[in-house]
Order: structure tokens, then C-alpha cells, then sequence
């Protein structure tokens, strides 16, 4: 008997155990019993000789009249070819290979009735004829006694097709399976008896049978909603453990001060907050105040304000007496934040400068590129505490970087840092652990949020701030090149209007290399992505006059900055850039952008760069420029971006198109995960519910003491990487 730890090689033996491990990494009979089925075959009902068609998938009953071989005469091999009947009709099975290798030679003489199935094609031979047949069709032989009920069992089966590899026959998997399931020895059920009963699931022995061996459709069902709710379940416990686990670690309160630097703002702001930016403002300031760390994801599509939240939820910290870190992803937007937050504070934020205010606080900015004297200063006004906001880049997590009393770190962006990057930066206080606000810009669907961020508490902005004007998209295709002319007109009007423009490409188009996270080229023969080095000098003649500027990833730093600040102040009419500005700039004159090659973006990243524009009183248009065809799925993509302004939607889209990635580890998405059944698109209720059941089992049993099996499956799935990583995020 075997468990599923089990070595396959003490199951299998070590030629099938070498050739499973060599082709799909399988090395215990539980690796093996969790290779599921990618879908299943059914041969269908039975078909007479008669009505067959080319090209149809059938299942017939005949008998075998003639058996023949022959060598092929416009290549080498051989040709093995069956003549059957049922009455209605002949069909020739054909069977290629070398001769005196087949069993169909042996078992299939003349008069043996037999079922067959496969894909029904014709050839022509010399004599002119045309022959149907069934090339290497399954086939069963059957007895006369119970003929026509064993014709219909072997019609009615259902046919488990497993992922394979090259040099790895399906048959091999499905053969081991079943040796395995006919040795398996399960220990208890991991899963809370009443659980089951309550969720009216079944047992995981019957599940794993009818995952791998289902007798009916029916069976097959019962068996995925098991083996789904422990996928669920299982992460959702980890998560569960995680967010009681930081519950129980101190941090300082930092309760709202009336009267401090955050009323004083409030009291400035030229406009209302939002319905939406209040709640949320009161969530991250009750969290705030308490003993415990606040770990809270906002969430906010382009646009929807989540500055001024992270802005507020600051200064209430820079009120208890504490500081708070803003980590950005790029310099580009670190410089975007510093320069947004001081703007916004005006004479608050110039703490011992002339015309500052009495309650000032200073606000530093800390990048690699800075200067020394910039940088001593920024690192000074950190470490004495001076400095009551710190904005930077991946700089602020060196060792150099010492803080006075750091209470909150904002992370924007989160999707753009590593784990270990972010827990140096948690690392970064005294006793007890800093608050930690994580903002993203990219709407994360519910099931993903409850999965992947299941240990933060989650906010949502769903509203945008008054003044936000509606963003038109339309798709400039291939087929229409009016279209494309009428793109470089309209850039020319919005340019003689005072106007501004974004113009991306996917990449630089440099030797050295490329920028940017452009949709690799999905078919063989495409061109390259655009790069805007090549754009550049056709620009410069169908947009003669108007000033054009540059925005890559590889110019320096100071560049950079130069050039944003020269199109903020109006100084460009247009800004030819890559993807680094898909984040945080925010120039409210800009009112188009075109994309070009925009098949070659991912549906959440279209929807980041269009939300560059519109951020004013002035509406905003994007322009997808493509070559994709009509039909094509890049085209498909596009039509839903430029149908809806809704990120929440596309990003279910988005899902729906790439695989989750390993929802416990560091891999992204399209890479291995750890859900094989589970999906967090479809499978909404099962995840709402399996977090329900895991939150209730881990309040009353936070160690699973008293579901040895149910830690035991934990302890397999959160393998020392995974713990790590669910343990510094």
C-alpha cells in the first residue's frame, strides 16, 4: 500500500518513476494523484458504416472482414490496413509504423467484432477510388455474448487526457495512476467532518477516484468541488494564520490629532473628498490608532484619488510623532510624488525654511541618482527625524537609510517590488513594526484580492474625485488607414488649442536593447514592436512644428526629470515615451494619448497609460493604433479596452486571459501555480467560502493542534520558500 508520500519508484518502479519525474517533475504518488486531467474525451454515441462523414469524430461497431499489409511506396515504412464492416458500409483502419509491430495483427483476424474510434478521413489510391478510414483508432474487441451493452459502456466512458510531454505517452500517466489509486492507503480525511457535511462535499478517497477514473459525468463533478474547496481552503487557512499571527504584533498607535498638520491640510484642500476617500480615510485612521500593525491594500482605479488618502493617512502618523516612507517604483514617479505632495502642502511642508508654517513638517526625497550634498541632506533629515515624510525610490531601502521613528510605509505600486525589498523597508523601526498602506493603481479583482492579498484588510476607491473628465478610446485598425491619417490631424488641433499629448511606443528600438513589458510578438513573421527611435524622425514630419520630447527608461535620471518638468510646464507638445510613464504622472493638460502597436500591451497596462490622460476639466481620448486583423483575440482585446472605462471589468478580462501564477510564491502569473483546479476567475463562491470556514476554524484553533491532518497538508503546501515569502509580505 502506498501514502502520498510515497517514492513513485517504490510504486511504479524506477523505469516509469524516471520517466515521470524527467517529463513533468512527479516524484511521489501524491505529485502524481494531483496531476489532473486537462479535460476529458467521450467516444459518443455509436455510428453506422453508412453515414459517416469526413473530418467527424466516431465510435463504430463492426466486423473485422480482411487484415492486409503493405510497404509504402513514396517513403519508407509500412502500412497495416483493416477492412470492417457492419452491414451499412466498409471502413479501412490504418495503422503506420514498421512491420510485425502491431498487436492490431493479432487481435483483430477476420471475424473478430470490435469497437473502434477515431477521426473519420478519405484518400484516394491509384485505383481512383476514394477510401474512408480511421487512422490509429482506438479500438476494443467484444465478445457476441453482451455485444451491444458492452458497444454502449465502451461509447459511454469517460476518457481522462493528461498534460504530457514529448516522449511521455499519455497511456504511461494514466496507467500509473491507476496503480497508484489501486495501492493507495489515505490517513484520516485533512478536512473537519462537519465541514464536509456542512459544504456537502465527499470524502477525499471517492474524489480522487473520480477525478481519475469517473464513472459518470456526475461523479467527475462532485470529485473537482471537492478537490477545488482544498485548494481554496488550504491557502485561505495560510492567510488566515498570517492575518491573526500580525494581529499579535505591537506597533505604536498613531490616533488622529485635532488640530495638527492633517486638519490643517484638510481645511486647505480646494476641493470636497470623495464619499468613497472619506471611508476609506476613517478605515486607515481607525487602523491607525490601534497596538497592532495596519496592513491595508488600497485599491483605486487610474484616477481615483488614493494620493490624497496615502497624503492624509501620513500626516495623522507625522501627528502621533512619527514619520512616514513613500516607496515608488521608479524615479520618474518618486520625483511625480515628492513634487505632488509638496505642492499639495505648501508652507506645510517647509519645516525651518522662511515662510514655512509654525506646525511644518519637511518632506525629503531619496533617489540613486542624487547628488552627495542632496543625498547627505535627505539622509540627515531621515535619521533625525526632521523630516517627516520620506519619498523615495529603491534607495530607501539601503542600509545607509536610518529613520528617527518611521510609523508607515505607503508602498505604491506593490505589484513593482519584490518581498524582500519591502520587508527591508518594514525592517526599518525600533520595537515595535510600522504601520504598511499598500496602494495600487491596477484594480485587482474580488477573488484575487481575497487569494493572493487574503492577510491584508482591503480598501476600495471606486469613485472618481469631481473634475475627473470621461476618457474616449477608439482603435485605429489596419483596415481603416483614413483613421490613421485623421490620428496626426487631431494631435495638431489639440497642439493649436494649448493642449498637450502622450505619444507610447513599446519599446526604445536601440541597439542595446529594449524597454518596457510589451505582449512578447504571438505570431511567427510579425514585425518588431515600435520603438520610439524609430518613431521619432516621422514625427518630427507629420507633426512639423510642434515640440517634441523624449521620456526612456535609459536616459539619466536628471534627463528625466528635466523632461517631465519642461512638458508639466507646457514647454512640449508632445511627449514620445515608453511605458515608464504608466504610473503617477499626472500633467492635467495632457488631453490625448496614441498608443502605438497597442496589441502589443497586456489589458491592464492599456488601461494605466489611457489613465495619464483626462485628469483635468478637459475630456480625454486615446488612440489604440494597431495592426492587429478583425477576429484576431489582440483585436478582441483592444474592442473591450475602448468599450469600457470600468478597470475592475477589464482587469476580470485580463485574469481571463493569462494563468494566476503561484498564488503562495513569488512566481507571476503565466508561470507555475498552485492551484490546478481552482480558478480565481470562475470560482468566486468557492474561495468566499472556503475564507469564511478558515477564518472561523483558525480564531478557535490557531495552530491546528486539534486538525493534526489539516497542518500536515499545510506544512507540504508552504514548503520553507513559500513560508519565507508569506512571512516577509
Amino acid at each position: 500500500m502506498a501514502n502520498l508520500d510515497e517514492p513513485l519508484r517504490n510504486v511504479l518502479g524506477d523505469k516509469t518513476a524516471k520517466v515521470l519525474e524527467k517529463g513533468l517533475d512527479l516524484r511521489t504518488a501524491g505529485d502524481l494523484l494531483h496531476h489532473y486531467p486537462r479535460r476529458y474525451a467521450h467516444r459518443g454515441e455509436l455510428t453506422q458504416l453508412s453515414g459517416l462523414q469526413d473530418g467527424e469524430h466516431v465510435t463504430v461497431m463492426a466486423e473485422v472482414v480482411k487484415v492486409q499489409g503493405r510497404t509504402l511506396t513514396r517513403s519508407p515504412g509500412y502500412v497495416l490496413e483493416i477492412t470492417v464492416t457492419d452491414g451499412t458500409g466498409e471502413l479501412k483502419l490504418s495503422f503506420f509504423g514498421r512491420k510485425g509491430s502491431y498487436r492490431p495483427e493479432k487481435d483483430l483476424s477476420p471475424g473478430t467484432r470490435g469497437l473502434f474510434a477515431g477521426k473519420i478521413s478519405t484518400y484516394r489510391p491509384r485505383s481512383g477510388k476514394a477510401v474512408r478510414q480511421l487512422a490509429h483508432p482506438q479500438y476494443k474487441v467484444v465478445r457476441e455474448t453482451g455485444a451491444e451493452q458492452a458497444a454502449q459502456e465502451w461509447a459511454d466512458e469517460i476518457i481522462p487526457i493528461y498534460p504530457s510531454t514529448k516522449n511521455l505517452p499519455i497511456e504511461t500517466i494514466g496507467t500509473s495512476v491507476g496503480t497508484v489509486l489501486d495501492q493507495l492507503d489515505l490517513p484520516a480525511d485533512p478536512m473537519p467532518a462537519p465541514l464536509l457535511r456542512r459544504r456537502g462535499l465527499i470524502g477525499l478517497r471517492e474524489a480522487y477516484e473520480g477525478i481519475h477514473r469517473p464513472q459518470s459525468w456526475e461523479e467527475l463533478g462532485r470529485a473537482k468541488k471537492r478537490l477545488k474547496w482544498d485548494e481554496a481552503f488550504v491557502v485561505q487557512v495560510a492567510l488566515a494564520q498570517r492575518r491573526l499571527a500580525a494581529a499579535a504584533l505591537p506597533a505604536t498607535p498613531r490616533p488622529p490629532s485635532f488640530g495638527g498638520l492633517q486638519a490643517e491640510f484638510d481645511a486647505r484642500l480646494p476641493f470636497e473628498l470623495t464619499k468613497g476617500q472619506r471611508e476609506v480615510g476613517d478605515e486607515i485612521a481607525a487602523d491607525l490608532a490601534l497596538e497592532h500593525p495596519m496592513h491595508r491594500l488600497l485599491q483605486g482605479d487610474v484616477g481615483s484619488g488614493k494620493t490624497v488618502v496615502a497624503l492624509r493617512a501620513m500626516l495623522q502618523v507625522v501627528d502621533g510623532g512619527g514619520q512616514a516612507a513613500l516607496l515608488a517604483p521608479t524615479e520618474v514617479l518618486a520625483q511625480q510624488h515628492y513634487r505632488s505632495i509638496t505642492g499639495m502642502l505648501g508652507d506645510l511642508a517647509q519645516a525651518g525654511q522662511l515662510g514655512g508654517a509654525d506646525n511644518a513638517t519637511r518632506v525629503a526625497l531619496l533617489t540613486g541618482s542624487q547628488g552627495a550634498k542632496a543625498r547627505k541632506e535627505a539622509l540627515l533629515d531621515a535619521a533625525s527625524g526632521a523630516a517627516g515624510i520620506v519619498v523615495g525610490t529603491h534607495a530607501l531601502l539601503q542600509e545607509s537609510v536610518q529613520f528617527a521613528d518611521l510609523g508607515l510605509v505607503v508602498v505604491d505600486e506593490q505589484h513593482r517590488f519584490g518581498v524582500e525589498q519591502r520587508d527591508a523597508l518594514r525592517e526599518k523601526t525600533g520595537g515595535g513594526r510600522p504601520h504598511v498602506l499598500v496602494m495600487t493603481a491596477t484594480p485587482i479583482p474580488r477573488t484575487v484580492a481575497m487569494t493572493v492579498f487574503g492577510d491584508l484588510e482591503t480598501s476600495v476607491l471606486g469613485q472618481l474625485p469631481a473634475g475627473r473628465s470621461e476618457i474616449q478610446t477608439h482603435v485605429v485598425p489596419p483596415e481603416k488607414p483614413a483613421f490613421f491619417a485623421r490620428t496626426w490631424e487631431r494631435i495638431k488641433e489639440e497642439a493649436s488649442k494649448g493642449r498637450q499629448v502622450y505619444i507610447v511606443c513599446p519599446r526604445i528600438g536601440e541597439q542595446e536593447g529594449d524597454e518596457g513589458d510589451a505582449i512578447a510578438p504571438d505570431d511567427e513573421g510579425r514585425r518588431s514592436p515600435l520603438g520610439i527611435m524609430e518613431v521619432l524622425p516621422k514625427l518630427e514630419e507629420l507633426l512639423s512644428g510642434l515640440s517634441i520630447g523624449v521620456l526612456h527608461g535609459k536616459l539619466h535620471p536628471d534627463e528625466k526629470d528635466a523632461v517631465m518638468r519642461r512638458f508639466t510646464d507646457r514647454d512640449l507638445d508632445v511627449l514620445l515615451a515608453t511605458t515608464v510613464i504608466e504610473v503617477g504622472v499626472d500633467v492635467p493638460n495632457a488631453t490625448v494619448m496614441v498608443i502605438m502597436d497597442a496589441d502589443r500591451f497586456g489589458v491592464s497596462q492599456l488601461h494605466q497609460l489611457r489613465g495619464r490622460v483626462g485628469r483635468g476639466s478637459l475630456h480625454g481620448l486615446c488612440l489604440l493604433v494597431t495592426d492587429a486583423e478583425p477576429g484576431s483575440k489582440a483585436r478582441e482585446r483592444l474592442d473591450a479596452v475602448a468599450s469600457t472605462t470600468d478597470g475592475f471589468k477589464l482587469s476580470r478580462l485580463d485574469l481571463e486571459q493569462r494563468r494566476e501564477g503561484d498564488v503562495l510564491g513569488a512566481a507571476q502569473a503565466g508561470r507555475t501555480s498552485s492551484l490546478r483546479l481552482l480558478t480565481l476567475q470562475k470560482d468566486e463562491d468557492v474561495i468566499r467560502d472556503a475564507r469564511e470556514e478558515a477564518t472561523t476554524l483558525v480564531e478557535k484553533d490557531p495552530d491546528l493542534s486539534d486538525h493534526p491532518g489539516l497542518a500536515t497538508v499545510l506544512a507540504s503546501l508552504l514548503d520553507e520558500d513559500r513560508a519565507d515569502f508569506l512571512e516577509k509580505a
